[in-house]
């Protein structure tokens, strides 16, 4: 008989302020079925998240899903990679101590021989601070209209801060990321 796998319900209650960076050169990778389950992790993956290989195969990946993360984040993420369309974007993932790190974050489908999606791979590197910087303020908004008015609330304001700034999100997620 197998351990149970972890889920958000696991992940920790005391969030702390510790921020665990991670190296300049250091990729972290992980797998996950169709559903969102982790079916593979890197070292440095568990390193930074602060679990095992065991605890975090077969957990779902949000277990590291940090609470000043908007929604609308991992909604267009999944609404891109579900139709095969790559998703970058900036993450602060939780620890399993409480603390947390920050990835600069590309996932995309992983197909078969006939084409269809069979599970998805996410490779994060370290973000630039200066992408931290700018994004902390948006995601504060979009957490803040979510919590009044859930994800599609977020989702306007996101689309409303694009169109007032005449950028695509592709577009601010990697100029950021650029440093422009």
């Amino acid at each position: 008989m197998s351990a149970k796998s972890l889920s958000k319900l696991d992940a920790p209650k005391n969030i702390t302020n510790y921020e665990k960076k991670l190296g300049e050169n250091d990729f972290i990778v992980s797998k996950t079925d169709l559903k969102g389950k982790i079916i593979y992790c890197n070292e440095i993956f568990m390193e930074m998240a602060g679990y095992t290989a065991s605890e975090l195969i077969g957990a779902n990946h949000n277990l590291i899903r940090h609470p000043d993360m908007p929604r609308v984040a991992f909604k267009m993420a999944w609404d891109l990679i579900q139709t095969n369309k790559e998703f970058f974007g900036f993450v602060k993932n939780l620890c399993a101590d409480g603390g947390y790190y920050w990835v600069f974050t590309y996932i995309t489908a992983d197909l078969d021989e006939n084409g269809k999606i069979i599970s998805y791979t996410s490779i994060r590197r370290k973000a630039p601070q200066s992408a931290v910087d700018s994004i902390v303020p948006i995601y504060k908004l979009l957490v803040s209209a979510e919590k009044n008015g859930g994800t599609g609330a977020s989702e306007k304001v996101l689309t409303n801060f694009l169109h007032e700034n005449k950028i695509t999100y592709d577009e601010l997620i990697m100029s950021l990321q650029n440093g422009v």
